[in-house]
């Protein structure tokens, strides 16, 4: 999830720990604990970027991370609050689920999680939330900013507090339920179709949790398109996008390209622009594919130019947004 979701959900989740002990103070540890694990984003400072993309949510956001993460915390919570009534186990049991939060929420995007680091390299990615879903970080951003002007001990805090969790955790069992609603009309669509696929993945396009990004896999490449919980029509209509995987013959033994197959999943699509070969990770969906099928993927990475890679996971993720392709998109949302 994005960072301000993290703190937000964090500082509320502290409140309800910690508010009534140690104040405003157990709003900072929330939001300390819950940033934590992000703090791998300093490797892009000497990584190169597809280093960067695997290290990012690797290490820094396994279980063994978090655990000792939490066991350290806690130690300096607990001597820097003393004297307090606050026990160690207390502690632990905070900042482990601050941290634990963290990675599930994590997990639910499409980016990848290195969950059982380092004893395995595979990233989890349920697919099953946005990255940046303001339906689900609403809640705790207003409750965060108004638990922050309360003073400590007002009687309104316990209903702001609760203001911020509740609904939040209502939309993420709501956000579970929409993902198996796709995933079982995916299926059906399928069976419908007639195509044949051995591999799929659906996952929400932008700011939303209602339409969905569909892709099905065969030996020859992808079929990709559009799905919303709303739609009634059991067909798919999705559009064909050869893999040419033939095109990465000269280059397969580059480092930069092994870490893109393993980053991107094996959901992955070659093309050649004029002299340029690129790469694309299918994860992340097209620009506003929604509203035109033969735009480009959000992850393009330039084989034959590195250099020009400062900037691979959203690329151009918002450039063509305007009125009418957020129409469009709340109009697709809204089913056919």
């Amino acid at each position: 999830m994005d960072s301000i979701t993290h703190i937000a959900l964090g500082a509320c989740i502290g409140e309800a720990f910690f508010g009534k002990k140690i104040g405003r103070k157990a709003m900072v540890w929330g939001a300390l604990a819950q940033s934590v694990p992000d703090i791998d984003f300093i490797s892009a400072f000497w990584l190169d970027p597809t280093s960067s993309l695997l290290a990012h949510r690797g290490f820094t956001h396994s279980f063994l991370f978090g655990l000792l993460m939490a066991a350290f915390l806690a130690l300096v919570a607990e001597k820097w609050h003393r004297p307090h009534n606050i026990s160690f186990q207390r502690w632990m049991w905070f900042f482990n689920t601050e941290i634990l939060i963290h990675l599930l929420l994590d997990g639910m995007n499409n980016y990848g999680v290195g969950w059982f680091e380092p004893f395995s390299h595979a990233r989890v990615s349920l697919n099953a939330i946005y990255v940046a879903d303001p339906f689900l970080s609403v809640w705790t951003g207003i409750a965060c900013v108004v638990l922050a002007i309360l003073r400590h001990g007002h009687p309104g805090r316990t209903f702001w507090k609760w203001f911020g969790l509740l609904p939040t955790f209502l939309y993420f069992g709501y956000c579970i339920f929409n993902k198996t609603v796709i995933e079982n009309a995916v299926v059906e669509g399928a069976r419908a179709d007639r195509i044949p696929f051995r591999k799929s993945l659906t996952t929400p396009t932008p700011l939303n949790n209602w339409l969905w990004y569909v892709i099905l896999e065969n030996d020859s490449g992808y079929r990709i398109g559009y799905r919303s919980v709303f739609d009634k029509d059991p067909r798919l209509g999705l559009n064909f996008y050869p893999r040419n995987e033939h095109l990465l013959k000269a280059v397969k033994e580059q480092k930069d390209v092994n870490d893109l197959i393993r980053f991107s999943q094996g959901f992955y699509t070659v093309e050649q622009w004029g002299d340029t070969l690129v790469f694309n990770d299918l994860r992340f969906g097209q620009i506003i594919g929604w509203h035109d099928p033969k735009e480009r993927f959000a992850f393009h990475y330039f084989i034959t130019f590195p250099d020009q890679n400062t900037m691979v996971v959203q690329r151009g993720r918002f450039a063509k947004w305007n009125r009418e392709t957020v129409m469009s998109l709340v109009r697709r949302m809204k089913g056919i």
